[in-house]
């Protein structure tokens, strides 16, 4: 595959792409796009061009901002960042904020300005932010002005973060970014980036030890919209989106930002997504689409129970954490509509097998978004028969490329790439989850399912939230360990315990069944709502 000249002054990111040899095949027919292509225009300029200049672009922080007023605002930041900044093309620029219009703006912006932008966590520390700063050799950073102590303690003394400068990420324009753009003309010339240029670095959630980088295209953030958000979501310049993720994530970017500035549509963005908020803002800008993860679907079908109207929601998307078949035929029951469950990872930028709202199956993730292939194999590479567990290994438009890294080739092996998951295809080509391939618990010779078993204790009455772990055993190498959360009122004593055991044992093969049971409060859990297995695991 060879790649168009790059508009970029700073040619780190292309010169620290992997050998083109550890790429995975890219299936592009039908993602055709010029050759030049810049997502920051994409997704505002031509936007009002199109004539969608007076609707609603962004919801947030007490504010609507049109289309037309996103596209000036991102003009005069892009502006901002060339001329007093001194961002050139291809220059990394950190952003550091919670989720709200602000932070969209500014990545908007740099990306107007041809920089390869990396979106950050606001929970991040000095020393994790310098791990990112470090690996993609960043010289930019804009932050929040109300998380700027971390922020100012990763660049002292940083060898690459020269230049730190503050947004207002509530409604006021109140901080210095804002006022060097708030006498900035509207119009500015976008960079004439490639649409194979980098336009975004995804660093890689919940792992340990040095961060992984994604690097991601220009094309590939108009190919997870053109693909997966038109074919699996329709989306249409009514929809209003709302969810949990972070913009930080692929998952969050995509979902709440490239996905309705791509169609026309309204996103609502929320500093802090808990459940009771999201509920909120469903109810008062009447949401359609959600994307979150199930324990807050489980928390919103209580929210009903109590009263919430949640009825505008045509489109319950769930990915991070496996859709447990209660949670679905719950949702489905009240709803009358289905929840689409589906996965995705940091390093296929977005969801690449999901259901459908026409084709849909509880327990199931479904099928390939269209332009993807998955296949199921053993840990010799070879393809396993119908109804076998092994490693899911897809390809696609998209696909891993790490920056500057030799895991690139324990990720991609021939032109595959190797999830982290083990699945199931069943006769009819459906790909049903089995487990992380962390979360496999191998107990006296039998291979258990960590998700199958949290599926079962879910459906018991008196269990609101559980995480099963694998524990070691001397006698049966592992056995399953259930962490439990009960409902209010319900005795945490052995007669429970023996209850629960006996359902498991009731609703799915007996030897599954947790042999060890502990009640919790609340289960530890990512900013996604993503439970953290690893923090209830006990080292072997």
């Amino acid at each position: 595959m060879k790649l168009n000249p790059s508009a970029h002054e700073d040619t780190y990111s292309r010169d620290n792409l992997p050998d083109m040899d550890l790429w995975p095949d890219f299936l592009l027919d039908g993602f055709d796009y010029p050759h030049h292509l810049n997502v920051g225009v994409e997704l505002t300029d031509i936007m009002v061009e199109r004539g969608f200049g007076d609707r609603t672009a962004l919801i947030g922080n007490g504010r609507r901002r049109t289309y037309k007023e996103l596209t000036d605002w991102t003009n005069k930041l892009a502006r901002t960042l060339v001329e007093d900044l001194g961002v050139k093309p291809g220059n990394r620029v950190l952003i550091r904020s919670a989720n709200n219009p602000a932070m969209v703006a500014c990545w908007l912006a740099a990306t107007k300005a041809g920089a390869v932008v990396v979106n950050t966590m606001p929970m991040l520390r000095a020393g994790e932010l310098t791990a990112i700063v470090d690996k993609a050799e960043i010289s930019h950073a804009l932050c929040d002005t109300r998380l700027m102590d971390e922020m100012t303690a990763c660049a002292k003394g940083s060898k690459y973060l020269k230049t730190v400068v503050g947004f207002d990420g509530t409604s006021n324009h109140d901080a210095e970014l804002d006022r060097l753009a708030l006498e900035k003309p509207v119009q500015f010339e976008a960079i004439q980036t490639s649409q194979d240029d980098v336009a975004l670095l995804g660093f890689t959630s919940g792992t340990t030890g040095k961060p992984k980088a994604t690097m991601h295209f220009h094309r590939d953030l108009l190919i997870i919209a053109d693909g997966y958000a038109r074919e699996v979501l329709g989306v249409t310049p009514d929809d209003v989106f709302v969810g949990s993720p972070p913009l930080a994530f692929t998952f969050g970017l995509g979902g709440l930002a490239i996905f309705p500035l791509r169609f026309g549509a309204a996103a609502t963005l929320l500093e802090a997504a808990s459940p009771p908020n999201m509920i909120e803002i469903i109810e008062k800008f009447k949401a359609t689409v959600c994307f979150t993860a199930p324990t807050a679907y489980r928390a919103m079908l209580q929210a009903m129970d109590a009263g919430a109207d949640l009825s505008s929601l045509r489109a319950a998307v769930s990915a991070g954490e496996t859709l447990p078949a209660p949670v679905y035929h719950d949702w489905q029951a009240k709803t009358g509509k289905p929840m689409l469950d589906g996965i995705g990872a940091t390093e296929m930028l977005h969801i690449f097998i999901s259901n459908r709202f026409d084709d849909h199956r509880a327990a199931c993730t479904g099928k390939p978004v269209t332009g993807y292939q998955a296949k199921i194999i053993d840990e010799n590479g070879d393809e396993v028969p119908r109804g076998t567990v092994g490693r899911l290994v897809v390809r696609g438009p998209t696909g891993c490329r790490y920056l500057a890294d030799a895991r690139q080739a324990d990720y991609v092996r021939d032109g595959w790439n190797i999830t982290g998951d083990s699945f199931v295809m069943d006769d009819d080509g459906y790909l049903h989850f089995a487990a992380r391939n962390d979360d496999m618990i191998v107990s006296a010779g039998y291979n258990i399912a960590g998700p199958e078993v949290e599926a079962a204790l879910l459906s018991h009455p008196l269990v609101s939230e559980c995480a099963v772990v694998g524990a070691p055993d001397e006698a049966r190498g592992m056995i399953v360990q259930a962490h439990v959360v009960l409902i209010e009122g319900a005795d945490k004593n052995d007669i429970t315990i023996k209850a629960l055991q006996d359902h498991v044992k009731a609703v799915i093969a007996p030897y599954k069944y947790p042999r060890d049971v502990r009640f919790i409060d609340t289960l530890p859990k990512t900013a996604t709502g993503k439970i953290q297995r690893f923090a209830l695991r006990i080292p072997s």
